[in-house]
């Protein structure tokens, strides 16, 4: 293996990533993972030849990146809100439109009991408890692995206001009322062509896509949720962006008022919620 240095080792990998959005910045990620120094050191030092075990590193990264794989599963984390959280294969990447869902559901009072169905990689729930250590939080996933990667982000945050239940949406909860449930279910029709482009080629098409147009995990959410809410209790979902008029109207079919649909940073129809009638 010839010997490179960092320098030539970005260019070498700008021009195989040639085409991305992001170029640079992946190219300057995988180095500096390569070379497990921050992304500064790599200009500080651009002719600092890389060691045969640190090139053969920053080869397979670039590979992995080269072929499409999301920069979140090739580096193994992802900020999302004030949290970075560790992420893989088994959870969906965390994207900044699921903040959303955050904001709104602080913005609720009278909350101390809250629910997160479908937690992943748990960057709903563990938003929540950072933000709002008096919280007592209910996180649940039907995939063992997933609930792995959630409690171990806990455990590295010292997040301890969540526990972790596995199961279908509201059949994991354990008895008991709550003020609010929020969840980011499955909201992809199977047949939805983006599936097979970008990110969403490497996740878990099990917490992508939903029969239905889309809308058979919000409908079977929506139609649980009021067994397990106080009076006046909220439901929070995030969904597609065509999807808001649809989910607005199962919310108040399953009983719930003061619906509304609030907008992403992008002007997109994203979270959708609704209180219980009392």
């Amino acid at each position: 293996m010839t010997a490179i240095t960092i320098k030539q080792a970005l260019r070498m990998a700008s021009h195989a990533l040639a085409g991305s959005d992001t170029v640079q910045v992946d190219a300057e990620l995988l180095l500096s993972r390569a070379l497990d120094k921050p992304r500064s050191h790599l200009y500080s030092w651009p002719e600092r030849l890389l060691s045969p075990s640190e090139h053969s590193c920053f080869d397979s990264l670039l590979e992995r990146r080269v072929l499409g794989e999301p920069m979140a599963y090739i580096l193994g984390t992802r900020d999302f809100w004030t949290l970075t959280l560790h992420v893989n294969r088994h959870v969906l990447i965390p994207r900044p439109e699921t903040e959303l869902l955050v904001e709104a559901a602080l913005s609720l009072a009278g909350v101390m009991r809250v629910a997160d169905l479908g937690t992943g990689s748990g960057a709903i729930a563990l938003a929540l408890a950072a933000e709002r250590p008096g919280w007592r939080l209910i996180a649940t996933d039907t995939s063992i692995d997933a609930l792995i990667v959630a409690s171990d982000n806990a455990t590295r945050l010292g997040i301890q206001n969540v526990e972790f239940h596995r199961g279908n949406w509201c059949n994991a909860l354990p008895s008991g009322q709550f003020d609010l449930i929020v969840s980011n279910p499955p909201y992809i029709d199977p047949d939805d062509p983006h599936l097979s482009q970008g990110d969403l080629r490497f996740e878990p098409a099990t917490a992508l896509t939903a029969l239905d147009n889309g809308l058979a995990d919000i409908r079977a959410i929506c139609m649980a949720a009021p067994d397990h809410l106080k009076p006046g209790g909220w439901l929070l979902l995030e969904h597609g962006w065509t999807q808001g008029p649809a989910v607005a109207a199962l919310l108040e079919q399953c009983g719930f008022q003061e619906v509304r649909t609030l907008k992403d940073l992008n002007a997109n129809d994203r979270v959708t919620l609704g209180s219980l009638a009392c």
